[in-house]
């Protein structure tokens, strides 16, 4: 297997910060990429979920200039470079994979997983609390996903799902109090909790509260653009009744 187009890619990548090279490539650092780096991986993630495999090959590429922009820029400034990025996650599939590159037998997806974990632990001794490492850049929902997944692997877990929707029912009610005295720290903190109690309950029912979310936010769209569609007036001069009789042809019409 060839790498030529690979490495034709990191040598543009070079030419482009060279000193006579192109002053807007010139001018990036880590820091100005960060936007780019989040939009171009979002992008990439909607090529999956539209099962595009052209958009997704498109996206991947500019995923990838991405990682080569990187490491072209902390090569320069002596920090690593391309290949000791691709070193580094080869030796840790590696490490993390005994059961393919050594002698681990394994018998299940989870014994896979256990074995993961706790070689990733050893890989860090720094890392006291199980909340350590979750990344700060993500979002506040898929953070929370992984701050609850963490929880319940030290143990800490409701006995059941009914207690859960007792959980979720309380914070309701501590909303409710929150709102009563027009307290907008308190009526913060309290829908913070009530959003994190509901992740606990999708991580329960083994559902993707990022991906839910995401198919809840398309599933509107999708139904407020075919209300447009139907409107026989401007949206903005609609009753709550005729919102709702509209709300419900859309839905009608879209069969969901």
């Amino acid at each position: 297997m060839g790498y030529e187009n690979l490495e034709g890619l990191i040598e543009v990548i070079r030419r482009l910060r060279a000193p006579d090279g192109c002053k807007w490539d010139r001018e990036q650092t880590h820091a100005t990429l960060r936007p780019n780096m989040l939009e171009e991986a979002y992008e990439a993630v909607d090529a999956i979920d539209d099962n595009d495999m052209t958009h997704l090959r498109e996206e991947l590429g500019d995923v990838l200039l991405q990682v080569v922009l990187h490491s072209q820029i902390a090569a320069e400034e002596g920090e690593f470079t391309i290949e000791d990025v691709a070193k580094g996650i080869k030796d840790k599939l590696i490490h993390r994979h005994p059961h393919v590159f050594g002698h681990t037998k394994v018998n299940s997806t989870d014994e896979i997983l256990d074995n993961w974990d706790k070689l990733k632990a050893e890989e860090k001794p720094h890392r006291k609390s199980a909340m350590d490492g979750i990344s700060k850049a993500q979002s506040a929902l898929m953070s929370a996903q992984k701050i609850s997944k963490r929880a319940v692997k030290q143990g800490f877990e409701w006995p059941d799902e009914k207690s859960l929707y007792e959980c979720i029912f309380s914070e309701f009610d501590e909303f409710k109090d929150a709102c009563k005295n027009n307290d907008k720290d308190h009526m913060e903190d309290e829908f913070g909790d009530i959003l994190f109690a509901v992740v606990n309950l999708a991580r329960w029912n083994k559902i993707d509260a990022e991906q839910a979310l995401l198919r809840a936010n398309k599933k509107f769209e999708k139904r407020f653009r075919k209300m447009e569609e139907l409107a026989q007036k401007p949206l903005c001069e609609y009753t709550f009744e005729e919102f709702d009789a509209l709300w419900k042809q859309a839905k009608k019409s879209l069969h969901n």
